[in-house]
């Protein structure tokens, strides 16, 4: 058997490596269908201005890159020595040389500070374009939009109308979050008791999904959020929606009307009944901040379970078997619910909609 050489022995250890960080980088470009986290198909005027200054920093990048390196290859192949070649004569320090490769870089600088300069002013101005307020909570491990132009507060999914500015208000409910949409606009870290500002505009319909960026505990990297990104008729129909099915019900406060499918009326008394009213608030019109998300509209959400789960009965059956589980550490306990209850818990749940569901939908029982 042939030897192999040490050459070839060094090349054996690095092809594993090399591997790994190709499979590394290839994966690192990978998203879930439907889940395009990504800042370079920007969908809205705010991440139009972020990705013109990375675009042009990254285009000033490459040719630099390109021109030092064409330079070092050509230098390395034009004055390598040979064998049996004379000690080359040696200088030290050229004036002019470093005034060139000191000057370049400050106007490369310049072309790049300059437009970041402009972009950094124009974010961070306050919009006075009769924007749509939205005052954004976060929560370990869930987000809070309250509406005060409509008085309307809900979770998950922050619906906004294409055309018109949006203009967040945010902050914290206890540690420090850090509310990042990627297509939409840049981060913006939330402090407790303190407000900090973000606005966009997007002409484009979509679901855009949302992150925390800021780690938060436990459970940071299951704290999302969606932005429903529709046109001016379809968010009207969703706030009045809304709005409708908080409408109360006679008896105790933060009760709304009983659902028609006695499932469904079954699960409206089973959340009464375990408690969960203490916790969860079902009326989006006036809704105090409670220690869960506000269910209000819940039946129509992109999301369950702080932006986590997609919003199917199997996966809100089995939020409601053991939610610890599912995100460990969250406040909601395991209330050791039988699965006749969570089958009318979902029914109850799945009736709260602001947007109406097509007759086959709405019979749809859990776990079917």
């Amino acid at each position: 058997m042939a030897l192999r050489t040490p050459s070839l022995r060094r090349i054996d250890r690095w092809v594993p490596a090399v591997c790994v960080t190709l499979a590394v980088l290839v994966l690192a470009g990978c998203a879930p269908e439907g889940y395009p986290q990504t800042t370079l198909a920007p969908k809205s005027d705010f991440a139009e201005l972020l990705d013109q200054v990375f675009r042009r920093s990254f285009q000033l990048a490459t040719i630099v890159f390109f021109l030092v390196e064409g330079v070092l290859v050509w230098a390395l192949f034009r004055f390598r020595g040979k064998p049996g070649d004379a000690e080359p004569a040696q200088t030290h320090g050229n004036a002019m040389l470093e005034v060139v490769w000191t000057v370049i870089p400050a106007v490369i600088l310049v072309f790049i500070a300059i437009p970041t300069i402009q972009v950094i002013f124009k974010t961070a101005a306050v919009p006075t374009d009769n924007p749509l307020v939205i005052e954004v909570t976060g929560h370990q491990w869930w987000w809070e939009f309250r509406y005060p132009e409509y008085n309307l507060v809900t979770a998950g999914d922050m619906h906004v109308p294409l055309g018109r500015t949006v203009d967040l208000r945010m902050t914290t409910a206890d540690v420090v979050h850090s509310f990042w949409t990627p297509q939409l606009a840049g981060k913006r870290d939330v402090f407790p008791k303190r407000d900090n500002r973000l606005w966009f505009r997007t002409e484009t319909p979509g679901v855009y999904p949302g992150q925390c960026a800021e780690f938060c505990g436990t459970q940071h990297t299951r704290m999302a959020f969606q932005v429903v990104a529709q046109d001016s008729a379809s968010f009207v129909t969703w706030r009045e929606g809304l709005a409708a099915v908080s409408a109360p019900a006679p008896g105790p406060v933060d009760s709304a009307a009983p659902p028609p499918n006695p499932l469904a009326a079954q699960g409206q008394q089973l959340f009464t009944a375990k408690g969960c009213v203490g916790c969860h608030a079902v009326t989006a019109v006036g809704a105090p901040t409670m220690t869960g998300p506000n269910l209000a509209g819940v039946g129509d959400r992109t999301h369950v379970a702080g932006g986590w789960l997609p919003n199917t009965d199997e996966n809100l059956a089995r939020w409601l078997h053991n939610p610890q589980a599912v995100k460990v550490g969250v406040l909601m306990p395991n209330l050791g619910l039988t699965d006749v209850e969570i089958t009318a818990l979902v029914a109850y749940l799945r009736s709260l909609r602001a947007v109406p569901a097509p007759p086959a939908v709405a019979l749809t029982a859990a776990g079917n």
